[in-house]
């Protein structure tokens, strides 16, 4: 209790002023499940020291100042486990899974610890359908200006916020033509892609579609909305993709967000989000949630057999395989849901592999993995927005409403489009230029560092044009 009410007084509970009408215990909660999250992740996966990206990924967050001093964690290498604390107090821990990466376990731990062996594509051997991009080795730019492009995207301001780039690939034509890492970084080394995750759950339902499982335009098949008197029921798949579901699922930095609650207090992500009620008709607004997403994975698990293990053995046979694809984690929650909202992890590399594919009009080789017209559907603006259906677009200037961050990448053209992730993780496709760019990092300036990407998408094209 005393160190309850200490955390309390040292002001580490975020934005609570705002927040009269709800638990005010439930942000601690939310920041060490988002600490034990973020650490599992990173140590288990990404394999980094637990110091480093706590001071990089978690430290400088919104409201993490006010509680940094009051934080423990303890990372158990045997357990395979993080555990973190705010002054003593909301405990969380996280639990690395084979196969199933990390999951911040709520009571005992899901019964299943491990993928097994039903989430290995059919023939792990077989040659990928799309051309290799690279050797094995680092590709050092042969032209001087693309390496200058490399250290323009490299370098920090002298002060906070840093842009911590971790990773560069820049490919023309099929092929990268220069990539860099960051020390302690490397072309095999799995990258958070935070929301670029989204893109890939897209590809995911494309997929579906194409084999006459899923249709965007009926209803969404969520057992919670099946009665046509509820208006729910009126959601569609597209409505999800698109951010237009008017689901009350508000997306924002606080802890007492529904979005917090669904992805570090919940073991049904999903079912968290599929019991939101409506605040606007579906179809007539763009919020922009998270929980959209969680919804759309549900479905993505359901229709393909109900297991983590069945959704992995589905990714990796029809889109990670072809690709080439072969270090991916994708998590899930404790229902086999996979958290397609937020958390899949793979190379630099393997990000730029799934960016061919959109490249080439869902074409990997000669086989067609995205049914025709997915891309285009994919990268169609909604309403008056620049994003379109699991990407964004680069056809409008300007910020979203409730963020300073842009809509579109300035500087690149305007054909592009883009997976984005929080802290500046970008996925870019210039399809007028054969151009695709990734760029990852740790960013916590306001733009997550747009304006760098569109320096690098410049500087690429003005190198390759000559």
């Amino acid at each position: 209790m005393k160190s309850r009410i200490l955390f309390f007084m040292g002001g580490g509970i975020w934005f609570l002023t705002s927040c009269s009408a709800v638990r005010p215990d439930r942000a601690g909660d939310v920041a060490t499940g988002l600490i034990s999250h973020t650490l599992c992740s990173a140590v288990f996966v990404t394999g980094l020291d637990a110091e480093q990206a706590y001071s990089e990924g978690l430290a400088p967050r919104p409201g993490m100042g006010l509680i940094n001093w009051a934080v423990r964690y303890d990372v158990d290498p045997a357990r395979r486990q993080v555990t973190s604390t705010v002054a003593g107090a909301f405990e969380s821990r996280a639990l690395f899974r084979d196969g199933l990466g990390c999951i911040v376990v709520h009571g005992a731990a899901p019964a299943d610890s491990s993928a097994g062996q039903d989430d290995t594509p059919d023939d792990p051997a077989s040659v990928p359908a799309l051309a290799e991009i690279a050797g094995s080795a680092v590709v050092e730019p042969t032209d001087e200006r693309l390496r200058a492009a490399l250290d323009r995207a490299f370098v920090e301001p002298d002060h906070p916020p840093y842009r911590w780039t971790k990773a560069v690939i820049i490919a023309h034509d099929g092929r990268i033509v220069a990539e860099r890492y960051a020390p302690g970084c490397d072309l095999n080394t799995p990258l958070l892609g935070y929301s670029t995750t989204k893109s890939v759950m897209s590809a995911l339902v494309g997929i579906l579609v194409g084999q006459g499982r899923l249709s965007v335009e009926q209803p969404a098949p969520v057992a919670a909305w099946s009665d046509p008197g509820d208006p729910r029921h009126a959601i569609t798949i597209d409505n999800l993709l698109r951010m237009t579901s008017g689901l009350a699922l508000d997306e924002t930095q606080s802890p007492f967000s529904p979005v917090a609650r669904m992805l570090y207090l919940e073991r049904d992500m999903a079912g968290y989000a599929e019991s939101a009620g409506l605040e606007a008709k579906p179809g007539s607004t763009w919020n922009y949630t998270s929980g959209n997403t969680l919804i759309v994975s549900r479905i993505v698990r359901d229709a393909v057999g109900g297991q983590a293990a069945r959704v992995r053995r589905f990714a990796d046979d029809e889109l990670f395989a072809p690709l080439g694809m072969r270090n991916v984690t994708l998590e899930f929650d404790a229902t086999g849901t996979p958290v397609g909202s937020t958390y899949m992890l793979a190379p630099a590399r393997d990000w730029l592999r799934f960016a061919m594919l959109y490249l080439n009009d869902g074409v990997a080789g000669r086989r067609r993995i995205l049914p025709e017209g997915w891309v285009r559907y994919s990268t169609t603006p909604t309403l008056d927005t620049g994003y379109g259906a699991g990407f964004w677009t680069n056809h409008l200037a300007g910020h979203i409403p409730w963020s300073s961050v842009l809509w579109s990448i300035p500087g690149a053209p305007r054909d592009s489009f883009y997976a984005r992730g929080l802290l500046g993780q970008y996925v870019v496709v210039v399809p007028s230029e054969r151009l695709v760019v990734a760029r990852f990092g740790v960013s916590h300036g306001p733009s997550a560092d747009i304006e760098g990407v569109g320096h690098l998408v410049a500087d690429a094209i003005d190198a390759l044009k000559s």
